[in-house]
């Protein structure tokens, strides 16, 4: 404690430092403006952000389909000298809804349904299960508000070159809303998916057409059939379970949801599941078979593949007890319906025999190998369902997170000279399969980020099950707007980093572009799985600007003034980027999806 003369000597050193701090500190009505002054331009900075986000495309289905049929009509009703005309077809002659008509599919939207036309008629038909080409027989839903009318497939009444329907291997297709192309040569399929990342960036990039290289072609699934790796099953509750709660008086329907409708198609095999997954939906139906009556309410039911790899010197280890009952090896399979008496299926190579199980308990570990690399993660959580294509993407990132050698590049305003790239952030990293399969490239250490405590968990898990240190591979938890924190910037110079971004189908905020443009790395390759938020996110970061009018497609202004990473630091440079590739991958065959690979250089003028 103090004495007596100490504490009145503290006391007077207070008094002498707040008369001489009077006129450095504001006075009490001057610090609640400034504080009222900086709460204003809180809001105001907020209020932007917010409209910012609500003003941006979401790349939903609905709006994609929307903007094909904008297009189409558009093209229409042009004449022979590109004016528009009034639409051809009045209210009052369209078909009544039931009513069962033909039409002519003249394109296909983005989304996998055919566009259609009735002869004599300029009035869109939206018909899913159909190709360009094809005459189907249809019957009328609905007519729709916005000019275009949904229609449910019934039959082909010609068919389209293009169609095969002796391709189709399951007896769902044209029920089932899981598939659109069965019936269509693979190759075809490729092409088509192509078109849709080409449309994607004409429709949601803002961006004028010379800034947009050539779409490479699509790289195809090794597996077009048997190759999804998670299938989630599902079935209803009883009618009224919320009031009455009695159990189900017999085995329900488990599959998967009809197109248009909201119920459930009793499916008991899906052939673009993995052998395993089949083996573990086949198990789980059973299991509903007997315990049905345990069950109040719907649920959806997880089918994951894990693969147990035994080098082949361990290769007669039993896989399970049927095998080990009769001393035989586990067998190649494959892919196929799984034997009635398995519980596993078993690979085989040259040097190894995977084991592959079915886990249907969320918060089971399982184990995948994408080429030489092992990955462990929750069952219930995400990781990329085509284990097939897994090491050619990849491979292609792999070969391309580098800039290609200057000697070679055409480009002298893009960022292919400079400094080596010795740097790599992982955005979105979730349990690294990126930052890992990338390390052994980046000699300066790279880092994934994700917002998940549990992902980076199992990332860092990842890493030292591949043997890499924290010095080559770490993992940190963060929220994408908070990324590039000056502890970040300090390890991860600009000029020596290049950003791997993989975000969810709504793409990136635009709080995470500002950050991404303010930063500047000096290549970014964008990894998405929705190739129209992916086109709008690539826009902004060719433009420089992220706060424009972002809710118009294809007539965004360029150049605004004040946006996020338009202006930067006082005297910092403007940061834009060029598009160096662009390309699709296939992770679903059979469907309409496609995922999107595209490169940036920043510019450095």
């Amino acid at each position: 404690m103090m004495g007596g003369e100490q504490e009145e000597e503290q006391k007077q050193k207070q008094i002498s430092n707040q008369k001489n701090d009077r006129g450095k500190r504001p006075r009490p009505q001057e610090a609640a403006s400034g504080q009222r002054n900086m709460k204003r331009e809180n809001k105001k900075s907020q209020k932007k952000a917010r409209k910012r986000e609500r003003d941006m495309t979401t790349g939903s289905a609905e709006e994609v389909l929307a903007v094909d049929i904008q297009k189409l009509t558009e093209s229409l009703n042009r004449d022979d000298d590109g004016n528009n005309e009034a639409n051809g077809t009045l209210p009052e002659n369209l078909p009544e809804e039931g009513s069962e008509i033909e039409v002519d599919i003249v394109e296909l939207a983005s989304t996998g349904e055919g566009l259609a036309l009735q002869k004599g008629s300029k009035r869109i038909y939206l018909v899913p299960f159909a190709v360009p080409g094809d005459t189907v027989k249809v019957k009328v839903y609905r007519h729709m508000q916005e000019g275009y009318t949904v229609a449910d497939f019934i039959s082909v009444v010609k068919p389209a070159p293009s169609r095969d329907d002796s391709r189709i291997q399951c007896k769902y297709f044209a029920t089932c809303a899981g598939c659109q192309f069965q019936m269509l040569d693979y190759d075809e399929q490729l092409r088509i998916k192509k078109r849709i990342v080409e449309k994607a960036f004409q429709n949601f990039s803002q961006l004028p057409p010379e800034l947009v290289p050539a779409v490479q072609d699509t790289i195809g699934s090794p597996l077009q059939y048997g190759y999804r790796t998670k299938l989630t099953p599902h079935f209803d509750g009883p009618q009224g379970w919320r009031k009455t709660q009695v159990p189900f008086k017999e085995r329900p329907p488990i599959g998967f949801m009809p197109k248009g409708k909201r119920t459930t198609i009793d499916i008991e095999d899906c052939p673009i599941g993995t052998d395993a997954v089949r083996l573990g939906m086949r198990s789980e139906r059973a299991r509903m078979a007997r315990e049905y009556g345990n069950y109040t309410r719907g649920a959806t039911i997880l089918l994951r593949e894990s693969t147990q790899r035994i080098p082949k010197k361990q290769a007669g280890t039993p896989s399970s007890p049927k095998e080990s009952a009769e001393g035989e090896a586990p067998r190649s399979r494959s892919p196929s319906i799984p034997p009635p008496d398995a519980d596993s299926i078993c690979v085989e190579t040259d040097t190894y025999t995977d084991i592959k199980t079915c886990i249907t308990d969320n918060n089971a570990v399982s184990t995948e190998y994408v080429g030489p690399y092992v990955f462990h993660n929750l069952a219930g959580q995400f990781f990329q369902n085509n284990n097939s294509i897994l090491p050619l993407v990849t491979s292609y990132i792999r070969s391309n997170i580098l800039p290609p050698d200057t000697s070679s590049s055409s480009s002298s305003s893009s960022s292919s000279s400079g400094p080596p790239i010795t740097r790599l952030i992982d955005a979105y990293s979730g349990s690294g399969l990126f930052t890992i399969t990338l390390s052994p490239l980046i000699s300066g250490g790279s880092v994934g980020i994700d917002i998940a405590d549990a992902s980076i968990a199992y990332a860092s898990r990842n890493a030292r099950a591949n043997k890499l240190s924290p010095d080559r591979a770490r993992f940190v938890a963060a929220d994408a707007k908070e990324l590039f924190i000056p502890a970040v910037r300090a390890r991860y110079p600009a000029d020596e980093t290049v950003v791997v971004l993989d975000p969810p189908r709504k793409g990136c905020d635009v709080d995470f572009l500002g950050q991404l443009l303010d930063f500047g790395p000096r290549r970014v390759v964008y990894v998405s799985c929705n190739v129209h938020t992916q086109a709008r996110d690539v826009g902004i970061l060719v433009r420089g600007e992220v706060d424009v009018d972002m809710g118009g497609v294809g007539d965004g202004e360029e150049g605004g003034s004040g946006g996020l990473g338009a202006k930067g630091t006082a005297g910092k440079k403007k940061t834009r980027y060029a598009i160096e590739s662009l390309r699709g991958f296939d992770f679903f065959p059979q469907t309409s999806h496609v995922e999107g690979v595209c490169v940036l250089n920043r510019i450095d003028e």
